[in-house]
């Protein structure tokens, strides 16, 4: 038999490549397959001698990922300037709030008590609150009776929404320290993360150096997620593998002094303000990165999920009076028709807006402006 087989094949038979691609159930050869990637991240341990630690922060390993060089800001291209603009991209993602208002239809004729009655119905609906509501209803009548029951009532509108929101338009505020060391927090799935990688983004393009710190130890591809933020925007990242996210924070801070970074960012995992056990954690975290650093963090973020309503002003009214809130990032606003949570902030606990977000992409977070998200709701 094998005498007869190698009369009719040959010593070696030979498939060729394309045949045996051609086979449905044929697996790649060695030689088929793509060759490896190039490591995107070089891995280096930083030493903390136990005795520097404080306030009982963990001893666990830490490490940092820093990107190759070869990763880099992609530059600007002749496509950028043909974007849509951010008032346009505001607008839109402010369009379920504004037709949850439904303001075409109100004041489709005169402002009167009836047309009144029907807008505190809709800015209830939106989600601003019955105190905000009711100082937007006596502002405007107040406008509306100034201008001898004459002219445009949504302008009017327009004007008294940027009066409530001025108050939260507060821009970030300048570097005074090197590092200048901002603590971002939240409930469960508002968006800290990515928050964080498209605001390190914004930093990067004023010219400062960033470091990220994840401290969120607990979530399950948190770390990972935010080290393909720092591999995008060319940003070390300092990590640890479970264990005290507080001693995560310590060594970013002190890794962000001995290298002159302009910001560290320290990332925290989720968690409702219900948990008490879990924002004591969090205030024993913010104690440990101002015993890395006088005077730090020097700004205590919290970031909000748009989506939510007036959940969200739970929340800042919970985390302001554990933390000192000293900004706010509102996400998801494009997803949402209850963006007029914002003037319930702004009555209720104005806590500065530093920024907002209405899309998914590394641009859509910017700093808030009273007057253009009044004109997008409007």
């Amino acid at each position: 038999m094998w005498g007869w087989l190698k009369k009719k094949f040959g010593d070696e038979p030979q498939v060729a490549l394309a045949d045996k691609a051609a086979e449905p159930n044929a697996l790649p050869t060695e030689s088929s397959l793509p060759e490896a990637p190039v490591p995107i991240a070089e891995i280096a341990r930083v030493e903390t001698p136990n005795e520097n630690r404080a306030d009982g922060a963990d001893t666990a390993e830490t490490v940092e990922v820093t990107p190759t060089p070869a990763v880099a800001l992609a530059a600007p291209t002749a496509t950028d300037t043909q974007k849509t603009s951010w008032f346009d991209k505001l607008k839109t993602g402010l369009s379920a709030t504004r037709n949850k208002l439904g303001l075409q239809a109100i004041f489709a004729s005169k402002l009167d008590e009836d047309t009144l009655e029907q807008l505190e119905a809709q800015l209830l609906m939106a989600d601003c609150g019955m105190p905000a509501t009711q100082h937007l209803l006596d502002d405007l009548r107040k406008r509306w009776k100034q201008a001898g029951g004459e002219g445009d009532p949504r302008a009017m509108l327009v004007d008294a929404l940027t009066d409530l929101l001025t108050p939260l338009e507060k821009p970030f505020p300048e570097r005074t320290e090197t590092p200048f060391v901002v603590m971002i927090a939240g409930v469960n799935g508002a968006g800290k993360t990515t928050s964080i990688g498209k605001l390190a983004k914004h930093l990067q393009q004023s010219g400062a150096s960033v470091l990220l710190a994840a401290g969120d130890t607990f979530r399950a591809a948190a770390r990972e997620q935010l080290a393909i933020w720092g591999e995008r925007n060319n940003v070390t990242v300092i990590q640890q593998a479970g264990g005290d996210p507080a001693a995560v924070m310590f060594d970013a801070v002190n890794a962000g002094k001995a290298r002159g970074i302009d910001v560290v960012m320290c990332d925290t995992a989720g968690r409702l303000p219900t948990q008490l056990n879990l924002m004591d954690e969090l205030k024993k975290a913010k104690r440990v990165i101002g015993k890395a650093m006088d005077g730090a963090p020097h700004e205590t973020l919290l970031v909000l999920d748009g989506t939510t309503g007036q959940n969200a002003l739970t929340q800042v009214k919970a985390f302001d009076e554990a933390l000192q809130l000293t900004g706010l990032i509102m996400t998801k606003l494009d997803g949402s028709a209850k963006g007029g949570v914002i003037c319930a902030i702004a009555k209720e606990r104005p806590v500065p807006l530093r920024f907002i977000g209405v899309g998914e992409g590394i641009d859509d977070l910017r700093p808030f402006s009273a007057r253009e998200f009044a004109e997008a709701l409007v």
